[in-house]
């Protein structure tokens, strides 16, 4: 029983020992800091150090409109093909492609033929008719004739009549006119041809109301109505406005957009149909700082963000939206409507930082820092 014993406790030393060699040859495990515990570190270094000198603008935020930007173009409001109403030969084209006319404007005429000498017979014959019935009348008052008798003569005056009407009318449609003041792009008829009832005289397109056509997001659609104005931007860079007149309810399934339409007074003729045409829409208000792009940092999400001095000096990050562009600058949201922007230095000082502002225009006095509530949308 003792040898036993003893071989048990030689074995147990032996793992010990096993054991104990492995833990000697490995080397200690240290624990890395975490992204939070470094920053904290370089806080903490940071502080213990002379604060960075870093040059200082202070802004004041300013009421800015926001607008989505979308590409379309200018389409005319109608395009139509005039036809004629009547079958004859056409013996006269009034006008030519290119050709501004006026509403009710002579476009084609065709031969009368017949159709004059057929209104002159409708004429005597409403003479007629009417003679006969005044005398049907007199006939019965005397009591000489029947009450289905000056019945059937007004109902032949009324024939006549009608008739007289339908010729008339014929004559009419071998002129044929612009409904409405436009442009004639195309003409179709020629002098010496056959036209049936039907046949295409001249294609007029109306310029003037010009519209803006586009289409929008279901985020910008939201925010838009009739009547709200509108700018559009031509590739000569020539600007146009005018108001919203549609907005479509219903959205395209491939593209998810609504379709929207602008309307634009073209009293002059100089806008075309089918210009290519940035459209800018109005769709909030938000007080905005303009400053330069190069202030620009990128935030956690990827974002651009903006660099400020707080009244105790140090550091602070904002995440900002571009509301509106100008050729030397930028208008954004999300700072405080007072805010002392960083624009040289902002690349070596981190958030929290303690800095040593020099500031270029500081002309409004320190005021305690905004609530949330106060910082621009």
């Amino acid at each position: 029983m003792r040898s036993t014993y003893l071989w048990a406790a030689g074995i147990a030393v032996l793992l010990l020992a096993w054991l104990a060699s492995g833990q000697l040859n490995q080397e200690p495990v240290v624990f890395d800091p975490s992204i939070a515990e470094r920053n904290e570190q370089d806080l903490n270094q940071l502080n213990d150090q002379t604060p960075t000198r870093v040059r200082v603008v202070q802004s004041q935020a300013q009421l800015k409109t926001r607008y989505a930007s979308v590409r379309g173009k200018t389409q005319n409001k109608r395009t139509v093909q005039v036809r004629t109403e009547i079958q004859g030969r056409m013996v006269n084209r009034a006008v030519e492609r290119g050709q501004s006319v006026a509403a009710n404007q002579l476009l084609c005429g065709l031969s009368v033929d017949d159709r004059q000498a057929a209104l002159v017979e409708s004429q005597q014959r409403v003479n007629q008719a009417r003679i006969d019935y005044e005398g049907a009348k007199q006939l019965r008052a005397k009591g000489y004739n029947s009450e289905s008798a000056v019945a059937a003569a007004k109902a032949n005056l009324a024939t006549a009549r009608a008739k007289l009407k339908r010729r008339d009318l014929a004559l009419q449609k071998t002129e044929v006119r612009a409904p409405f003041a436009g442009f004639v792009e195309d003409v179709h008829l020629e002098i010496g041809d056959y036209a049936q009832p039907g046949t295409a005289c001249a294609t007029l397109v109306d310029l003037n109301p010009m519209l803006l056509v586009g289409r929008v997001s279901e985020r910008v659609v939201l925010n838009i109505e009739p009547g709200i104005e509108a700018i559009g931007e031509l590739t000569d860079s020539s600007v146009v406005r005018g108001p919203i007149t549609f907005v479509g309810q219903q959205d395209d399934p491939a593209t998810r957009t609504y379709a929207i339409e602008v309307e634009l007074n073209n009293e002059s003729g100089k806008l075309r149909s089918g210009m290519t045409t940035q459209i800018r829409i109005p769709v909030e208000e938000a007080f905005a700082h303009k400053i330069s792009p190069a202030l620009f940092s990128l935030d956690n999400e990827g974002g651009y963000g903006v660099r400020v001095v707080n009244d105790d000096d140090r550091v602070e990050f904002y995440s900002v939206t571009v509301v509106a562009e100008d050729e030397d600058g930028v208008w954004v949201s999300g700072l405080p409507n007072t805010s002392n922007i960083i624009t040289v230095g902002q690349e070596l000082v981190i958030s929290g930082e303690r800095v040593d502002p020099v500031f270029i225009n500081k002309t409004l006095a320190k005021s305690p820092k905004p609530a949330a509530s106060e910082a621009g949308t």
